[in-house]
Order: structure tokens, then sequence, then C-alpha cells
């Protein structure tokens, strides 16, 4: 009897219509993936009997299986908003301590720092040594940044100094002459900058250069006091070859006292920071027939600043930015990848988790190996093509009215062999 196709029809083609009306109703859900329903044919079998003598009894469901192709990304401007180009999911830790995958980047910061989904889900990615750049542990943790708390000073190690010292200066002491030549002020050629000390306090270092009589040496100073030279490790000179590129004289070690900022402060209270050593690098220096200029001037010291801005990466590495003007690396993002896609299990809320069917989860790093870049400020859109699903419903409406169609018609022969008499 036909009753038994059209049954399953009808429970198949609703079953297609649920999968037609779930993708429709996701098509502007941030990272999801759109499902098909795909058919098998039911046939009812006896051991021995010929081949082509088993008659069809319907259709079942087979499998409702997610489509993982990409989705296209769509820019947004919010820094947090980050979209996958490529393979992978962003790992996120629930609130139950599981572990589970997404494709959705819109993700947020708490107030304890932390960057979470809109199910409180936390993102997880390798920790960064801020100072190196360099990953600090080899498995991911969750995403934490210091938006409570200022960052701490950070004392200054070193100063950098490109610049070009003029050949053509003569001897700053000056001559009688003839022609008499006057004393070149010790300010002519001179710069200065803040360093910090243990507490982030800005302390001013200055260096000035002098001439000398030698025309490929130049005298170090810290102060315009005529009677102090700066104390160098090695050298208290700049020394250059015939071609103006220096041979001698850096990096020196300049000893640096915040108690001698203000002279008239009076006493040092207790607990002041001490004095600090700073590396003093000149390696840039150069001395060609042009003015002095100062090119380059760094130093490596900080005080405390607060979180003002996160920017992303393509290779998923974090950088804040603070108060203080510093930005800095404080983590990278990880993705993960798995061996069968198709057999993650959808859990909700834009997440997945892992099966034994998808295999355990490959962990791994934007752009490395077969990964995906991110994309800062952007998201991934729902991978569902809106227009393709309202045709697929209207199919499925079609074979919905056919199968009902066939029950009507298989009532109307059982009607038929009653009434015969």
């Amino acid at each position: 009897m036909g009753f038994q196709q059209g049954l399953t029809g009808l429970n198949a083609s609703s079953k297609n219509l649920d999968v037609i009306g779930h993708n429709i109703a996701n098509s502007q859900t941030v990272g999801f993936k759109a499902s098909r329903t795909e058919f098998a044919e039911m046939v009812a079998t006896a051991i021995g009997s010929a081949g082509g003598s088993n008659a069809g009894i319907g259709v079942q469901v087979d499998a409702i299986a997610q489509q993982f192709t990409q989705g296209n990304i769509s820019i947004t401007g919010n820094n947090l908003d980050v979209a996958i180009n490529g393979n992978g999911f962003f790992q996120v830790r629930q609130p139950d301590g599981s572990m589970a995958y997404t494709r959705a980047g819109n993700f947020k910061l708490d107030d304890k720092g932390n960057v979470i989904t809109n199910s409180m889900a936390q993102l997880m990615g390798y920790p960064v040594d801020p100072l190196t750049g360099q990953r600090s542990a080899s498995s991911p943790v969750p995403l934490v940044f210091p938006t409570g708390a200022p960052i701490p000073a950070r004392q200054t190690e070193n100063i950098v100094v490109a610049m070009n010292l003029d050949a053509r200066a003569p001897d700053a002491a000056g001559s009688a002459g003839p022609p008499p030549v006057p004393a070149t002020p010790r300010s002519a050629y001179g710069t200065s900058v803040n360093v910090y000390d243990s507490q982030g306090v800005a302390v001013p270092v200055s260096l000035y250069f002098e001439k000398t009589a030698d025309p490929n040496k130049w005298a170090i100073y810290t102060t315009l006091d005529e009677t102090i030279q700066a104390p160098g490790s090695s050298t208290d000179f700049l020394e250059f070859d015939g071609n103006g590129a220096l041979v001698s004289g850096s990096p020196f070690t300049l000893t640096v006292d915040p108690a001698q900022v203000n002279p008239n402060a009076g006493p040092t209270p207790p607990n002041a920071p001490n004095p600090f050593p700073v590396t003093i690098d000149l390696s840039k220096a150069t001395q060609f027939g042009t003015k002095f200029a100062i090119s380059d001037l760094t130093q490596d010291g900080y005080t405390a600043g607060q979180l003002t801005g996160i920017n992303i990466s393509p290779d998923g590495t974090i950088l804040t930015r603070y108060s203080n003007g510093v930005s800095r690396p404080e983590g990278q993002i990880a993705l993960a990848s798995f061996r069968n896609t198709q057999g993650l299990a959808d859990v909700g809320n834009n997440l997945w988790v892992e099966t034994f069917s998808s295999g355990q989860p490959v962990m791994g790093t934007p752009t490395d190996g077969n990964f995906g870049a991110l994309r800062s400020g952007a998201l991934e859109d729902s991978n569902v093509d809106l227009t393709g699903e309202l045709v697929a419903m209207m199919t499925a409406q079609r074979a919905y009215q056919a199968n009902a169609q066939t029950i009507k018609t298989q009532d109307q022969v059982m009607s038929t062999l009653v009434n015969l008499r």
C-alpha cells in the first residue's frame, strides 16, 4: 500500500522545511553556517530476494549536514570584531569550563578585562611577553587585559640616538687667530630626553657634544657645567674615521640619579627611587659636512598607563594602547582546526563542540600553516544564500504537497475496493 511511502515523504519534506526555515532565520547571524537535508531511500529487503524485486517503502532523512563554506566579510569598524578569512575556529571556554569553537568574532570586554562572546564564553589565546613580543606559554589560556588597573611603570634601560655632527664645526674652544675663532657654546650641539625611574617619574637627561682639537673627535657632556664630562664606561669621546663613520665611543653607561633632578627639593625622602644605569647607544652617529641634526631619539621606559584601545593584526597578535603612549603586544589569538568539521556538534549560540567523529582540535595561530588570517574591525556573515533557500523552500513545499497527494490517491483506491459489491 502507498500510505507508507507517502507518510515517509511527508516526514522528510517537513524536516527539510525545518532546516530551510532555520537557515532563513539565521541569514543575518554572524558566523552562521547553513545546513542542508540529505535524503536516502528506504527499501523493503528479504534474504534471498532476487535483484530488482525489492519494493521501495519511502524516504528517510539520512543526515542534516552543515556547510562550512566561507561567509562574506563585512567591515564594522569595531576593533574587537574579528573575522577569520580562511580555515580555523576561535576557541572559547564556556562558563562551565568546557571548550567550544565558533566562527563568530563579535567579541566584547567585560569589567575584568576578559575577551568574551555574547554567551559569556572567554576567548582563548597565547600570552605574549610585552617586552620581547614572544609567546610565553605553549597552551592557550583565556585572554585578559588590564582594564581595571594601570600597567606598571618601566624604568629606562636604554637610550638610542641617531644624529649627524657637523664635520665643518671648528674646535669648540676657539682660537685667538688670526683670524680669531670664537668659542662654540656647548648648547649648540645638544639634545635631551626624558627617562623614567622605577616609579615612572620623568627624569631629564641631556647630552652635549663639543668638537675637540682633533677634527674627528667630539667630547660628550651631560650638563652645561664646564667642568663635568659624561662618565663613560670606556671613553668620554666620540671618534669618527675619515669617512664620517663612528669608530669608538658607543655605547656608554650613564648613572641617572632621580634625587638630583631638583637640587632645591630638600633631603631625599625615605624609599625614594635609587640611582639607575642607562645605556646610551650612539652607534648610529655620523660626522658629515651637513648641519647638526637628530634623526632619532628613543628610550624604552614609560610611566604607568591605562588601557585606551586594542588592535588585532592578521596573525592574531593583540596590540594594546595605553594612556602613556605605549603600544605593546599582550597576547595572540589561538585558532583550532579539525580533521572532520562535519563531525562537530552544534550546541547553539554560534558554538560547536568536538566529538569523536570530528577528532581532537589541532591548535595554532592565524596565518600559520593552513590557518586563515584575521581581519580586525570586520565580521564574517552567515553563508546562507537567501535566494537559494527561498527556491528550495518552494521545492520542498511542492514535494510535501505531492506526497500528500499520494496518500489521498491511495485513500481513493482503498475506498473503491471497500465499496466493491
